[in-house]
């Protein structure tokens, strides 16, 4: 109320000042009308700043919740007790394997006075390798990560790369080859997804640069509509390369929630989500913590209604859906097929077997393309134009990637994917019969998850550790899962000891289903369970500290 009597009074003053300037009609208004325009500007005032409180990036519910436990972290008892807290937590990460100095372990943190031999350095590298170790990823002891195995394909692309190492399509002119060889990466992957004359695409350096690609765009498209911040809605299970695209280009990610049953977007609840503000809707092919695969049909039906973009994120299975069916496998409609679809995101350097480095955005049409460049036009050294993020790009990488697409042909992933898949199903059905665990929905594609109503399923991915194998932890809800490649396909033995190591660690649990995890399982387990979660963050800034941190 004192606001308005405010705005009220400054409304009449305002009035009075400009009434020698203003017509006769205006300057002879009762006091009753000039009391109504004050109320009126007042009230406009008022909700123009509600409606900023109320709609920002993030939701009124998350900005409570981090001024409440910034302000319970500001107490000096409670501050420095979580602080000393996060540090122990740290200081058991720094203790990991991964982090460990090994003894006679070297670390260079100066340049050497004078550069070694070329010899030395191939030497010195092999010699990191050997002391270091880590995961068994080539006997197919990892999740994902080493998607190939084949030692003629391996050498091919390092050889190729060795001619194309120092070019840089930023340059085409200079390196007309490397062009040509991107234009054909993007057009073979555009039509594996049945893409029509008008779809077109881009290569980027993996699924995250993708997924930031054809946010950017979206965006622009959302600008251009007059929207401020615009919203993309997207089910819980999506990457979190979405979360980063909405932090860096300034949108709001709206999450709906899946099916509990069958793992995928709630379509009702994504209907629900829609508004004036809405760019975009995302659905997974797969989705990457439990490989199931969204109804594509049913969103992209809901973007033509509502006039808004869909967005198939196929960065984990873009190389294995496009076969599934001359495989064996069929699924339902995914891609350009779909009406309504308008971009779809695939990895090359997973199931494509192309090096890291490497992955493609497609589009609809090029207008929606057109809004993911970068262009400078009054910059002094010249008009600079980027299609992606970067600016100069490895070439190198460009051409391995085109190597291995020519190296594996149609035939080649299609018999990659019947094996991939083969195995995938094997272990999935031999874990639905295991006393203690159950699978989340039914995987599509590659991955299987796995949880327990029976005891902390992270006790059993810390067993399994012991073993030496090395999966993928998950949260919300609590689970973890593998991801086969082809090292899981071609060698029968990796899918029957995996299965038996499960079996045997999850019986020893069930001995004990109430027991406590340790180690780093329970590190795990309980950031999930941290309702403040600015000190997950925290701890996994520390984390990342650690991962690029030489010792000294």
């Amino acid at each position: 109320m004192d606001l308005l009597v405010l705005a009220k009074e400054a409304g009449l003053v305002a009035v009075g000042r400009i009434s020698p300037y203003v017509p006769d009609e205006i300057a002879n208004l009762q006091e009753s009308e000039v009391r109504l325009i004050a109320y009126t500007t007042a009230t406009v005032l008022v909700l123009s700043w509600l409606w900023s409180f109320l709609f920002r990036e993030k939701s009124l519910f998350e900005r409570s919740k981090d001024f409440f436990f910034g302000t319970l972290r500001s107490l000096p008892i409670v501050g420095a007790h979580i602080q000393g807290e996060v540090s122990k937590v740290l200081d058991d990460l720094t203790n990991e394997e991964a982090f460990r100095a090994r003894k006679g372990e070297v670390f260079t943190n100066q340049l050497p006075t004078k550069g070694l031999e070329g010899q030395q350095v191939v030497e010195r590298a092999e010699e990191m390798e050997a002391l270091l170790g880590g995961a068994d990823w080539k006997n197919g002891r990892v999740s994902g990560t080493v998607y190939f195995n084949c030692e003629e394909l391996s050498k091919t692309l390092c050889e190729v790369y060795s001619k194309f190492a120092w070019s840089n399509p930023l340059h085409a002119d200079v390196f007309p080859s490397v062009r040509k060889m991107e234009g054909e990466v993007i057009q073979m992957t555009v039509n594996m997804f049945h893409g029509t004359d008008q779809c077109c695409g881009a290569m980027t350096s993996g699924g995250t640069e993708s997924i930031l690609m054809a946010c950017r765009a979206y965006r622009q498209v959302g600008y251009e509509r007059g929207i401020a911040i615009p919203e993309i809605i997207a089910p819980v299970s999506v990457h979190a390369a979405f979360d980063k695209a909405c932090e860096y280009f300034r949108m709001k990610l709206v999450h709906v929630p899946v099916n509990e049953e069958t793992r995928q977007v709630d379509l009702r609840a994504m209907r629900r989500a829609i508004n004036g503000n809405t760019v975009l809707l995302v659905g997974s092919a797969p989705q990457f913590p439990h490989g199931i695969i969204d109804d594509i049909e049913g969103i992209a039906e809901l973007g033509r209604h509502y006039s808004v973009g869909v967005h198939v994120d196929s960065c984990l299975g873009g190389f294995l859906i496009p076969f599934m069916e001359e495989a064996g496998f069929p699924l339902p409609l995914f891609d350009f097929r779909v009406s309504g679809v308008t971009s779809i995101s695939a990895d090359t350097h997973k199931y494509g077997f192309a090096p890291k480095g490497s992955s493609v955005i497609m589009y609809s049409s090029h207008n929606l393309r057109h809004k993911q460049y970068f262009v400078a036009p009054d910059w002094q050294g010249g008009i600079y134009a980027s299609p992606t993020i970067a600016g100069s790009r490895a070439g190198g990488i460009i051409a391995a990637c085109w190597a291995a697409m020519m190296f594996m042909g149609r035939d080649g992933y299609i018999n990659s994917t019947r094996k991939i898949i083969t195995v995938t199903r094997k272990i999935e059905s031999s874990l639905r019969d295991v006393p203690g665990l159950f699978i989340y929905g039914r995987p599509n594609v590659s991955v299987v998850a796995f949880g327990s109503k029976e005891f902390n399923i992270y006790r059993l991915g810390g067993a399994l550790a012991q073993r030496g194998w090395n999966l993928n932890s998950l949260q919300f809800p609590s689970s973890i899962h593998i991801c086969c490649t082809l090292r899981h396909a071609e060698d029968e033995g990796i899918a029957e000891t995996f299965i038996k190591d499960v079996k045997e660690c999850t019986a020893e649990i069930m001995k004990s289903p109430g027991a406590k995890c340790t180690g780093s399982a329970a590190i795990y387990g309980m950031a999930q369970a941290i309702p403040d979660r600015s000190i997950v963050k925290e701890i996994a800034w520390g984390f990342l500290d650690t991962c690029l941190t030489a010792k000294r």
